[in-house]
Parts: structure tokens; C-alpha cells; sequence
């Protein structure tokens, strides 16, 4: 992905001191101020990835027909690179997302499950219970993303990264994360987008047109176009399927999404529906 030339070229730019680089000083004359060594490469590869991303969405056909298989190769290709720079740059991870994860600014805060664990706190509680509790929690959410109870610590690890990669950009998670969700903001969801209506809304309940309720979104007409084909036999489809619903459990979409509903009821009847 030329990610290796970037970093290059940001290593060789700095003269800065590898202990954080200095903010210019204000017009009040305050005293410059250092930020955490890590931070501004951390910006500089999301703002690399989401370009990455908007480029791979402009090369998309324009026939949805053909959208699925440009799409597969294209999340391979990407998530095989970001995988590489995450182990090329894994002292990132070690400080500069450890740290931040140390401060609360990960993934999951403490203000994101508080309010529930609180409810569960009786008088009494130790701290060791109470840590317990936000745990248990921690957990709850790893299920939403596949992780089932007593599962490896392989399949935690990959359910977090699901999670991480549907976390809000605000959120600092490892640069594998940072990857996929780059991949969900910029290409996969002007692809889900649904298109707004011009004119007059449609009224709950009112007849649907051309067969339609709504009108879908282009991946949504892709996958319909694929699964109606039929000169397309049953084990290809379930294998574009298949690839496709990983991708978007990778990538941070959630199981309840419409289109995540439909390719995992497909693959478990094997019908278009």
C-alpha cells in the first residue's frame, strides 16, 4: 500500500526529539507544550488509511453486478497490508495505544459501561467486586462480536478487534483497528448508505414501488443482484457470501445491520430471499 514509504518519509522529516514533539507557542506567549511521543504518526497513518480507503472506493464499478468481487479482493489486499504495518509499527501499540488505553481513551470507557455496572453495585461491594463487575461487562460487549463464554484467548483477542474497529474515531485502538475502521467510514458505508428520497416521504405502511419499500443502498443491490442470479451456482454464492459477511463483522459493522441479517440467513438456507 506504499505505507512503508510514508512511514520513511515521516521518520526522515522529523527533527523533533523522540520524547514527544513541541506545539508551536501561543500568540499569549504561554510555554510550548509537549504531546505523547506517538501521537502525531498515529494521525498521520489514520489519515493515510482513510485516503487509502476513499481511493479503492473511486476504482469501483459502476455495475453493482460486479461490485462483490471487486470488493473481496480489495478488503484481502487491505487487511493483509494493514496487518503487516501493525507488526512493523507494534511499538506504537506498545506505548502510545497502551497508554492511551491506560487513560481511558480505548475502545471501551469506563463512562461506556458505568452506568450499567452502577445499577449492579450493592453497599458493601469491594473494590475487587466492583472490578469484577466491570469485567463481566467487558464481556457482554465481547459477545456482540462473537466471543462466547470460556472461548480462547485467540478468539477474545479477535472479537475485540471487531469491536475496536466499530468504535468512533475519537476512540485510539491499535493500528490494525485503526486500519479496518478506516475501511468501514470511508468505503463500506457509502456503499450501505441508503439513498434519500426527493420529494414527498412515504408514509408508513403506503405500497411499496417496483417491489420496493426503500431503496437500497449499493452494496444492498449488489448482494441482490448476486443472489438472484441464476447463472450462479449455490456454493459460489455462499462463498461471496461468506467472504462478505467477514468482512463486515471485521470491519466493525454489527450483526444487527440489515444486510448482515440477510447474508447470514442466506448462508444458513442456502435461498435467496
Amino acid at each position: 500500500m506504499g505505507i512503508h514509504t510514508a512511514c520513511y518519509n515521516y521518520f526522515t522529516a522529523q527533527s523533533e526529539g523522540v520524547t514527544g514533539r513541541l506545539l508551536p507557542q501561543s500568540a499569549s506567549g504561554d510555554r510550548a507544550k509537549r504531546i505523547p511521543s506517538g501521537t502525531d504518526l498515529y494521525e498521520h497513518l489514520d489519515k493515510y488509511y482513510a485516503e487509502v480507503a476513499r481511493e479503492l472506493l473511486l476504482g469501483a464499478p459502476e455495475d453493482d453486478s460486479t461490485l462483490i468481487q471487486y470488493i473481496l479482493p480489495c478488503f484481502n489486499r487491505y487487511s493483509t497490508g494493514a496487518h503487516s504495518v501493525d507488526r512493523l509499527l507494534n511499538y506504537v501499540n506498545r506505548h502510545y495505544v497502551k497508554r492511551a488505553i491506560d487513560e481511558d481513551r480505548g475502545w471501551l470507557t469506563l463512562n461506556d459501561i458505568f452506568d450499567a455496572v452502577a445499577k449492579s453495585i450493592e453497599d458493601g461491594d469491594t473494590r475487587e467486586k466492583i472490578s469484577k463487575k466491570l469485567k463481566e461487562k467487558r464481556t457482554e460487549e465481547l459477545k456482540k462480536w462473537g466471543y462466547a463464554e470460556g472461548g480462547t484467548a485467540e478468539e477474545m483477542a479477535q472479537a475485540e478487534l471487531h469491536a475496536e474497529a466499530a468504535s468512533a474515531l475519537d476512540r485510539v485502538v491499535p493500528l490494525s483497528a485503526l486500519a479496518l475502521r478506516r475501511f468501514r467510514t470511508e468505503f463500506m458505508e457509502p456503499l450501505l448508505a441508503v439513498p434519500k428520497l426527493k420529494g414527498k416521504k412515504k408514509r408508513p405502511g403506503a405500497p411499496a414501488v417496483n417491489g420496493n419499500i426503500l431503496p437500497k443502498g449499493r452494496l444492498g443491490r449488489a448482494v441482490k443482484e448476486i443472489l438472484d442470479l441464476q447463472e450462479m451456482g449455490v456454493e459460489e454464492k455462499k462463498r461471496l457470501v461468506a467472504e462478505l459477511a467477514t468482512a463486515l463483522q471485521a470491519i466493525g459493522i454489527r450483526n444487527g445491520h440489515p444486510l448482515r441479517k440477510k447474508l447470514d440467513k442466506f448462508l444458513m438456507t442456502g435461498l435467496a430471499t
